[in-house]
């Protein structure tokens, strides 16, 4: 990503540049393109924020794309190039032809570069799983903000948030994957006509829509695939997610009147996701998962439990306390908490309350149910490589068979199938794109929130 965009500031230096705006917990930069509109300034793509008022009420000149937020989820690294190349070759593209676009590389390199050891290449759930990285949830740059307090945040997220500050950009993507389910986007606030583009370019590409995501299960949704994140004060998550999405570094872009976008795009695709029927009989299937939930993380205590005196020096670090482990922990403590929020929708389906618990909706917490266990499987795997004691080369060889039988049943019972990685990419660049022109399309409509309504947007309670 890193050569790429160097060699895209390097060709095209009138409205390319490359700097670094920060640096991570390890000491790796943080790497901001930016890309000039043909009728922009050089004011423009150094942030100075200057020119008309943006359709949400930002500057107005300034686009940013977070990309690898999460470390097992590389897909916006190359969404990003794609559209820093688009915005180069087709000058109409992005409607405004003063807009700069500003491409943040990889907000969390660090992870990144974890989930990248082992092979090159990675054609399976397996593959993708058996050096499987993500840090816990205090650890993610997008979610500290609303976990840690100021004097304890982490330096990516406050690279982000000068970052924020600096552009003020009117609209904000941050891009996401998932390992096994449909498309969705999640917004700060709603984008009328977005669920058009948005679910005609999935159609076109072969990529369900999840019109049910327990990521989202209790926001409101405008149109199939699209959620809108709830105002401080109202649920948004599950009661064992510790996190609050107002407190995010998705919110930081409302202190100037922005909105953010943030675009899942799945690895393998589940038509399940997009089963708008009612679910035939949702208790049970409830009961099923949150027992099935419930069992793999006792199982997985005990596993970690045997494998703790084997961990290898390697894996643990000098600390004896890495990011792996830690993710590990978390991973399996989170089980049985995930299985008991289930109770209170089970309790929501007797009474008939809204949001109806459809088959994409039970099909999302099943994957979650598969999910959760599944990354808990291959962090203890990994924290038992190289272990040479022969108990734990046998338990590092029933690890790693179970992590295989996981990845099969996660894709048989959710009728997975891969989505190439080109399809991937054109569909978050496609939601990208629509995302944008559905915005500027709702200002020059008269639909953009008044100035009032901008001071009085949710603003994160914690700022770094």
């Amino acid at each position: 990503m890193s050569r790429s965009a160097r060699a895209l500031a390097a060709a095209h230096p009138g409205r390319c540049r490359l700097r670094q705006i920060g640096t991570s917990r390890q000491g790796r930069p943080l790497e901001l393109l930016s890309v000039e509109g043909p009728d922009g300034s050089s004011a423009s793509a150094a942030g100075t924020g200057t020119g008309s008022p943006g359709p949400g009420g930002g500057s107005g000149r300034d686009v940013l794309a977070v990309a690898v937020p999460h470390s097992n989820e590389p897909l916006g690294g190359a969404t990003v190039l794609a559209l820093a190349e688009r915005a180069l070759r087709d000058p109409g593209f992005g409607a405004d032809t003063a807009v700069t676009w500003n491409f943040l590389l990889c907000l969390d390199p660090d992870g990144a570069l974890r989930h990248e050891t082992g092979p090159d290449e990675r054609h399976s759930l397996y593959d993708h799983h058996r050096h499987f990285f993500r840090p816990v949830t205090d650890e993610q740059p997008e979610w500290a903000p609303s976990l840690r307090s100021p004097g304890e945040s982490l330096p990516e997220t406050r690279a982000l948030a000068r970052l924020i500050d600096e552009l003020r950009p009117f609209l904000q993507f941050s891009l996401h994957g998932a390992d096994v389910d449909g498309s969705w986007v999640q917004l700060t606030r709603d984008i009328p006509g977005l669920a058009l583009p948005f679910g005609a370019s999935a159609a076109e590409l072969g990529i369900p829509v999840a019109v049910g995501s327990c990521d989202a299960a209790f926001w409101p949704s405008p149109g199939p695939g699209v959620y809108v994140m709830p105002p401080p004060g109202r649920p948004a998550g599950f009661a064992s997610q510790s996190e609050t999405v107002a407190e995010s570094t998705w919110y930081f872009p409302h202190l100037y009147g922005g909105v953010t976008a943030v675009l899942e795009v799945p690895m393998w695709g589940s038509p399940l996701m997009s089963d708008q029927r009612m679910h035939p009989t949702p208790w049970q299937a409830l009961h099923r998962s949150a027992d099935g939930l419930r069992r793999s993380g006792a199982e997985l205590a005990a596993v970690l439990d045997r494998a703790r005196p084997y961990f290898t020096a390697a894996a643990l670090g000098p600390k004896g306390d890495s990011p792996l482990l830690r993710a590990a922990e978390r991973a399996v403590q989170i089980c049985p908490g995930l299985a008991d929020d289930w109770d209170p929708l089970r309790r929501q389906h007797r009474r008939s309350l809204p949001d109806p618990l459809t088959r994409a909706r039970i099909s999302s917490l099943d994957a979650l149910a598969h999910r959760i266990p599944l990354r808990a499987t291959a962090m203890l795997l990994q924290l038992l490589d190289g272990a040479t004691d022969p108990r734990a080369v046998r338990l590092h060889a029933e690890l790693d068979a179970q992590l295989a039988r996981r990845c099969e049943a996660y894709l048989e019972e959710l009728r997975a199938v891969p989505i190439p990685v080109t399809r991937q990419v054109a569909h978050q660049a496609r939601a990208a794109v629509a995302t944008y022109r559905c915005l500027l399309a709702q200002s020059a409509g008269g639909a953009a929130e008044p100035a009032s309504a901008v001071s009085a947007a949710p603003r994160p309670g914690r700022r770094c």
